[in-house]
This record gives structure tokens, sequence and C-alpha cells, in this order.
């Protein structure tokens, strides 16, 4: 258990104080304002936090010593609530613990969610088609808005490729784990044997980026135009609207086809660019920061596998987590609040115990 110094609780609410302070003033220049004003809001919840800790520690201290007192019913009073008082602080501790780890920046960002179809052909396009409705459905449950990117549909159903974007609050913070190889072992409907096959898709979740995160230069895209291919429509055909996106010093290439307007496509593929440069950029800064360590939980590798949905056992699998779940059709119904909420609860362990060493 990580213990906070009581210099360090003491430091962090009289910053909070110094901060409140100036903000009370009236004297602070609008730009000042505004960062004193950010600082405060992220600061306060910390320091209550830390207060909290403060306070039951001097309870304790007070208990301790009543405890100690001669009268026998006064001793057993006090000997009680202290127990109660351990619980209550060992919460409070952990609690501050958690709310001092370094956050990830991006953790209330919209996140941008591509599933590809992996080994398997039909059968792993209609997976990917099933973990897409699964992520519709848990975004439904959280209040966030999904707005389909791009899809390439295969012809027995589901999807060779789809890529969306999930807005709310706190998106990234929840599907950022969901980066991986999903695997699902069932009986395909086109089998008539009756036997088990094992099929996979891949799934990767970026923090979407915005124009001030990244920049692109023209003289570092080349801007192709030609005609859309595939289905879509009476219009896909006829119109060059299709346009691919060469970001020239990474050689990242995104293709957008989807809409009828050139000019949509572009918009969509540069949000998609935008993406993955900036996921690339987080990626150096985060290996050079802890040594390229992957941490068990949150490595967000794509070939790494991650998770399987077992049909025939009613149950889902978290390989990482050793966790596993017998409610295989509530899941993929979008119930994942069990399922994510112990991957976050081990990323804040795994950290936490990280602080301790």
């Amino acid at each position: 258990m990580t213990r906070i110094s009581p210099d360090k609780i003491a430091a962090i609410e009289a910053r909070r104080d110094e901060l409140q302070a100036m903000m009370a003033t009236g004297d602070l220049p609008s730009d000042r304002f505004v960062a004193v004003s950010k600082e405060y809001a992220e600061l306060e919840p910390v320091a209550a936090a830390a207060g909290e800790v403060r306070r039951l520690r001097d309870e304790a201290a007070s208990l301790a010593e009543m405890s100690r007192d001669g009268d026998p019913e006064l001793r057993a009073m006090a000997s009680e609530e202290l127990r109660e008082n351990e619980d209550a602080l060992a919460r409070a501790e952990h609690a501050l613990a958690l709310s001092l780890l370094p956050r990830d920046a991006a953790d209330e960002r919209a996140a941008m969610l591509e599933i590809r179809a992996g080994t398997g052909g039909d059968e792993a396009a209609l997976f990917a088609g099933d973990l897409l409705r699964m992520y519709q459905r848990y975004a439904e449950r959280q209040g966030w808005k999904v707005e389909m990117i791009s899809a390439s549909t295969s012809e027995a159903g589901g999807f060779k490729e789809v890529v969306a974007s999930v807005a709310g609050k706190g998106v990234f913070a929840k599907l950022k784990f969901e980066s991986g190889v999903h695997r699902v072992q069932r009986v395909p409907v086109t089998e008539s044997g009756g036997r088990i096959h094992t099929s996979a898709a891949t799934v990767a979740v970026l923090p979407e980026a915005e124009e001030v995160d990244v920049e692109i230069r023209n003289e570092d895209l080349r801007v192709d135009i030609y005609r859309s291919s595939g289905a879509g429509g009476q219009h896909v055909n006829t119109t060059d609207s299709a346009v691919r996106l060469t970001h020239i010093p990474t050689g990242l290439v995104v293709i957008q086809q989807d809409q009828r307007s050139q000019h949509k496509n572009r918009d969509k593929a540069m949000q998609v660019l935008r993406t993955r440069l900036y996921e690339l950029e987080r990626e150096r800064l985060a290996s050079e920061r802890s040594g390229a360590r992957k941490s068990m939980v949150g490595s967000g590798d794509r070939s790494e596998r991650i998770r399987t949905y077992n049909f025939p056992q009613g149950r889902v699998t978290d390989h990482r987590i050793n966790l596993t779940l017998h409610r295989l059709p509530e899941i993929l119904e979008g119930e994942m609040d069990e399922l994510i909420g112990a991957l976050v609860a081990e990323d804040e362990a795994e950290r936490l115990a990280a602080l301790d060493s």
C-alpha cells in the first residue's frame, strides 16, 4: 500500500489554498486566470482526497490514545471505532494514491476504433461485425456517439475492415485496453459438420487527434484522387471522389472512398491520418519514458492475443488478467462494464505497485 507522507499532503492542500486565493483577488489577466482555474479544477479533488486522509489519520491518533484510557467502557468503544477507522483510512489512502498517479492526457479524448478481420476467412469477417456491434451497444449504454468513417464489407456478411469514431466522456480511458487480437471459437454458420472453428479479428483503439495536436505540412502530403470502387450505391463508380493520402515522412497511407463527396472523403482521411500520426508520437514518447517497457494490461500491441470468445461454453476470457466471465451473450450485447472495470483496476494496481518499487 502506497502511503503518502504528511508533508506531501500539506503541500497539496497549501497549493489548493494558494490557487483559490489567487482566483479570489480578481487581479489576474484573463489568460493567467484560465491557467490557474484549470490547475485548481484538476487539483481540488486531489486536495479533497488528501484532506480526508489527514482527517482520518488525526482521528486514528485520537482513538489510539483513547483506547489506552483507564475506563474499560471508553477503551472498548475507542477500540471498535479504531477498527472502523482503519478500514476507512485504507480506502482513503488508496483513493489518494490513485489520484496522484500520472494521468494519460488522452483519457478524456474521443477514440478511433479500427476492427480488421484476421485469420478465418468469412467467419473472421462475421466476427469483426459482431465486435463492432458489441462496441456500438456499449457506446449506447455509455451515452457515447459512434460515427462510421469507412467500412469494407464481406460478401458473406460482416466486415473485412471497419473504422469508426467514438465520441463522449472518457471514451479512450475505457476503450484503450481493447487493442489486440480477439479470438472467437464457435461453429460457423457455413459449417455443415458442426465443427468448432477458431477465427480472429484485430482491434485497434487510438485517441483521436485534433488539428492543434499534429502539424501536417502540405509538402509532406501526397494526395491522389480517383474513382471509387466496390459497393456503395449508384454514384460510387461515376465520380472521382475517392481520396488516398500518403504522408511522405512516415509512409502512412490512408484511403477514404465511403462518401460521395471528394471533400468529405478528404476530411475523413485527414482525421484518420492525424490520429495515426498522433499515436506514433505517443508511442515514441512512451518508449522514451519507460525504456520501451510494456505493461501487462496496457501494451496495446495489436499482435497480442488478448481475449477469447468461446460460444460452446458461453464464456469470455481475457488472457492478460486471467479473467473468465460466463456471460458471453450479455457481453456481446454491450454489457462490458465488469470486463472493462477489471482491466482498469488491474492497470491501476500495476501502476501503484510500480510507484511502491
